[in-house]
């Protein structure tokens, strides 16, 4: 049923729904404007979600009591309010939220979603983003949609059609854009360390942000590179031009890039708009280690923001304070270790806080959430260097830890190492 705007197709929503919302760079934030007053007339709502763009209005204090945020992943828009006790944080694997839904373990009310707008057949398109929302279309009793024509049109779990939507308004706005970071001489030097590990034929998988993009600008003279990730950016384009990324040496997917969002610029809206190279299949599939697997030689590149002496890795917190979620890195490290020829990064600055802080530490802040355990942890790279952690001994560990730390920082991480662990390091 089409209404005129997002409030009447809200209006179906009752006491105690539970919603899932579409999110990353597809979230519905034109529905999310209208829930906040609809929400009012509401109460005990509960809205699960990854992270959305344009959402800070659910954090309003007032809407206490009406609707409540229930983050599988924490970005800006949702971190001061987990931080503050207004939102919950949901630690999960991204590859378990489909499988809650779909089980029943977590029972859906709603979904409200972005799509693009009907095909000559009736079918729209999730778009740029379909993670859990394929998994919460298939279980939701009421499915609301804000139909933007100008939401690119992907292949693969991405298709609704328009008789599957209780209630939809239309209305053109652009995508969210994410400009590319700009490069410091610290990720350039990282992405060098990252792409000297990568080898012909590798099957990748990477994040967003300056040190993706920074390898990936290192890999020109590659040659048959893969993508199966959970989400590429803009620094995939120049290779799939050039040729380097081709997917030809891939066993799951062979020719075609296998991701379950995207987020970037409108070039890169422009490259996956109708385009069957690309296929945006749902984060069960995508981030299933027994998928991964499949592939040769997968290296899979993510991120930290602290790295303990003996490998320990937090990626979702800054001591006791949220700052984004678990998300795939574990499903794909995991998964890379599985596969065969296959290597895991942990890619990060030595420093935080302009140098005054090591991100190599001897224990990790009070607090801080273990995402990949010391047991899974193959590279860690810094703009030091790279450590191989794989089958070394504590000792071994935190002697390669330490001589990637910062110089400045390397004697005391050795005192510390000897005091906290009982390790006697060498530098």
């Amino acid at each position: 049923m089409r209404v005129a705007n997002a409030e009447q197709a809200l209006e179906i929503l009752s006491d105690n729904d539970v919603i899932w919302c579409q999110s990353m760079a597809a979230t519905p934030y034109k529905l999310l404007q209208g829930l906040a007053e609809v929400a009012l007339q509401r109460r005990n709502m509960t809205l699960l979600q990854l992270h959305t763009e344009h959402s800070e209005v659910l954090s309003d204090p007032a809407l206490q009591g009406h609707l409540r945020q229930r983050a599988f992943f924490v970005g800006k828009s949702t971190r001061a309010a987990v931080n503050e006790g207004l939102a919950d944080y949901v630690p999960i694997f991204l590859s378990e939220i489909p499988k809650l839904f779909r089980s029943g373990e977590q029972p859906l009310d709603a979904v409200l979603i972005q799509v693009s707008a009907p095909d000559a057949h009736g079918n729209c398109s999730l778009g740029i983003s379909v993670e859990a929302t394929r998994a919460a279309l298939q279980v939701a009793k009421k499915v609301i949609a804000w139909v933007n024509p100008k939401m690119p049109r992907t292949h693969g779990d991405s298709f609704i059609h328009v008789s599957q939507i209780d209630r939809y308004f239309e209305e053109a706005a652009a995508m969210p854009i994410h400009e590319r970071p700009a490069q410091s001489k610290i990720t350039t030097r990282i992405g060098e360390r990252v792409a000297e590990l990568i080898n012909d034929g590798d099957c990748l998988q990477m994040g967003i942000g300056a040190i993706p993009d920074a390898t990936l600008a290192c890999l020109g003279n590659h040659k048959d590179l893969g993508i199966h990730t959970e989400m590429f950016s803009d620094g995939v384009l120049p290779l799939v031009q050039s040729g380097v990324i081709n997917n030809s040496r891939k066993r799951k997917h062979r020719g075609r890039i296998v991701t379950t969002f995207a987020m970037g610029s409108q070039q890169l809206y422009d490259f996956v708009d109708d385009n069957p190279q690309c296929a945006f299949l749902d984060v069960e599939y995508t981030n299933d280690t027994s998928v991964i697997r499949q592939n040769k030689q997968v290296m899979a590149i993510n991120s930290a923001l602290q790295v303990d002496v003996t490998g320990q890795v937090c990626a979702d917190s800054i001591g006791t304070k949220v700052y984004s979620g678990v998300g795939g890195q574990m499903d794909f490290v995991r998964g890379a270790s599985l596969s065969e020829g296959g290597r895991s990064v942990i890619a990060l600055p030595a420093t935080a806080c302009g140098g005054k802080v090591s991100r190599i530490t001897s224990l990790l802040a009070p607090g801080a959430g273990v995402v990949t355990t010391r047991a899974h942890v193959h590279f860690v790279v810094t703009e030091y260097g790279v450590a191989n952690l794989r089958a070394k001994s504590l000792t071994e560990r935190a002697t390669a830890l330490i001589h990637i730390a910062a110089p400045q920082f390397r004697e005391q991480l050795a005192r510390e190492a000897q005091n906290d662990w009982g390790l006697k390091v060498h530098i």
